[in-house]
């Protein structure tokens, strides 16, 4: 395969899956990683590809939000593995907050159907998974409905999780960095987000390996401000670590 080739599948790969780590595609191209490194380099000189930590994402990505659909499309298995994984930081019972997203919603999913919880979310996704649980309290937020992720966001939402106060709060995240910590491409967003993590006692954010070392548009949250982070094992150990150390527990699932 010469190198336009290469390069044009790597490019592929990023934009269907979101990101490329150096070293699965050094064994699926059968070269070298510095080989592959230089790909991303010369990618990135054409500002096709950002370099992240381990591999690159696509630069369209960083400004770019997909719509739900296409997201639980992508990395169905871990994000199933992540929510399984948050089932450990419910309560025996009290009242929690689920974000709107792909991943917090196959956590609402998986709720369990033997302890009383009430649930809080701004998502219209989530609020028709626990609506028809009897073992759930459902509190939905009002506000305007962002049709890209179906969740209420603005004023109403911000005044009403003002009054409030959780046990957990189940976050999800566009963005996730140690310079940046939480951020998402929308401003509106951002805000429901921070008062969701202001309202709780715990914030655990849930959020797979691709979004790790991606910045977007609007501030959520310094990683200081978040408990735990639950991703998938797709997270290098040495990534994890540099994570832990500005705060928060990371859960590599």
């Amino acid at each position: 395969m010469y190198a336009e080739e290469r390069q044009q599948h790597i490019l592929e790969t990023a934009r269907t899956a979101g990101r490329v780590e150096v070293t699965a595609l050094a064994e699926q191209l059968d070269v070298t990683p510095e080989t592959v490194r230089r790909d991303l380099t010369a990618l990135e000189r054409r500002g096709l590809l950002r370099r992240v930590h381990g591999g690159a994402i696509p630069v369209e990505r960083l400004g770019f939000e997909p719509a739900v659909a296409t997201r639980e499309e992508r990395l169905v298995t871990e994000k199933e593995r992540i929510a399984k994984a948050a089932l450990a930081e419910l309560p025996d019972e009290g009242t929690i907050l689920i974000d709107a997203g792909t991943t917090t919603g196959r956590l609402a999913e998986l709720l369990p159907r033997d302890r009383e919880l009430t649930v809080v979310t701004n998502s219209l996704t989530v609020a028709g998974q626990v609506a028809t649980q009897a073992n759930l309290s459902l509190y939905l937020l009002g506000g305007r409905v962002r049709g890209r992720t179906l969740a209420c966001v603005g004023e109403w939402a911000e005044r009403a999780l003002a009054d409030v106060f959780v046990d957990v709060a189940f976050v999800g995240t566009n963005g996730l960095s140690r310079e940046r910590g939480l951020t998402t491409p929308d401003q509106s967003e951002a805000a429901v987000k921070r008062a969701m993590i202001s309202s709780a006692r715990r914030a655990v954010v849930l959020t797979d390996h691709s979004k790790v070392g991606i910045d977007h548009f609007a501030l959520v949250s310094p990683l200081a401000e978040i408990d735990t982070i639950i991703t998938d094992s797709g997270l290098d150990a040495e990534t994890a670590a540099e994570l832990e150390g500005e705060g928060p527990e990371v859960i590599r699932a």
